[in-house]
């Protein structure tokens, strides 16, 4: 009796894992994906080699971000949305877990393919995290297994001013985002409130006032810029509170959609952690902008 339930439990176990799909290439970094975990699908933005390849050199955190990649996490029940996240870092490393990876299950859970993309740090090479970010999103939009129809992009930090620099700057519909997401974002390259560290990593030294100009993102804002949902705390001292009001405000000034919220504690680098104050308040009202903005977008 006991062989009997022993080889019906196996045989069960064995029906469950063939129903499954296939795990794509890669997988969670430190996980299992398929039947053990989320599915991810690991893709590399220049798999040919990128055409502002530059010698790498190691991140402040030890890393090699040589080669920028993409973790998509797949929906369920995708509704043709995908959000492709720019984790922070300054420039100088990439905050991958609470303020990149920790987001997926939060927008899975509402249909949306989220992605995750490593850009490579540019070291002063002002173009390569741009160019990583529009070739995502056009990778993204070519996505019709997963039936992308709308893509935004979101970011942290410096991530945040890599999101909105791929929403002022881009070049063709395919590789304007649709909608744009910014947390604590750096927004300037004035060196009065921009984040110095973003500004030295992005531009190297002595950088011209026709870069400082062309990556401080409010300057470019136009009524073609693809709405906006900006979260900050009033009480960031790394990042000014100014570059979120500056943005807000060229936003509001060309007459694009934006929404802005603006909590009275959470410092700098709060992400999707546990300890943020207003974590609960944060998904809500990303919920209802959702709702309301964006899954209305023609």
């Amino acid at each position: 009796m006991r062989k009997l339930l022993l080889f019906s439990v196996l045989a069960t176990l064995t029906l469950c894992l063939a129903a499954q799909p296939a795990r794509p290439q890669g997988g969670r970094p430190g996980g299992m994906g398929g039947f053990f975990g989320p599915r991810v699908d690991t893709v590399k933005i220049w798999p040919n080699g990128a055409p502002n390849a530059f010698p790498p050199q190691k991140s402040s955190n030890g890393q090699d971000y040589s080669e920028a990649i993409m973790e998509v996490y797949p929906a369920r029940n995708p509704n043709g949305h995908c959000v492709i996240v720019c984790p922070g870092g300054g420039y100088a490393m990439l905050s991958l877990t609470h303020e990149a990876r920790d987001f997926h299950t939060w927008f899975n859970n509402r249909g949306i393919t989220f992605c995750v993309l490593q850009y490579r740090l540019p070291r002063g090479h002002h173009d390569v995290p741009l160019s990583d970010i529009q070739e995502a999103i056009r990778i993204m939009r070519g996505r019709t297994d997963l039936g992308i129809t709308k893509v935004g992009i979101m970011g942290t930090s410096a991530g945040g001013h890599l999101a909105a620099t791929a929403s002022t700057l881009y070049t063709n519909a395919v590789n304007r985002p649709d909608y744009q997401i910014l947390v604590y974002p750096v927004i300037t390259m004035d060196l009065s409130y921009t984040h110095r560290g973003s500004y030295d990593g992005l531009l190297g030294e002595n950088p011209s006032q026709e870069l400082v100009d062309r990556y401080s993102c409010n300057k470019h804002v136009t009524s073609d810029t693809p709405p906006a949902f900006i979260i900050a705390a009033s009480d960031d001292f790394l990042v000014p509170v100014k570059n979120s009001l500056d943005y807000y405000q060229a936003l509001v000034d060309n007459r694009v959609s934006a929404t802005l919220h603006m909590y009275p504690s959470g410092g700098h680098g709060f992400g999707w952690g546990e300890n943020f104050r207003y974590k609960d308040e944060f998904g809500a009202e990303l919920d209802a902008w959702l709702n309301s903005v964006v899954f209305n977008l023609k």
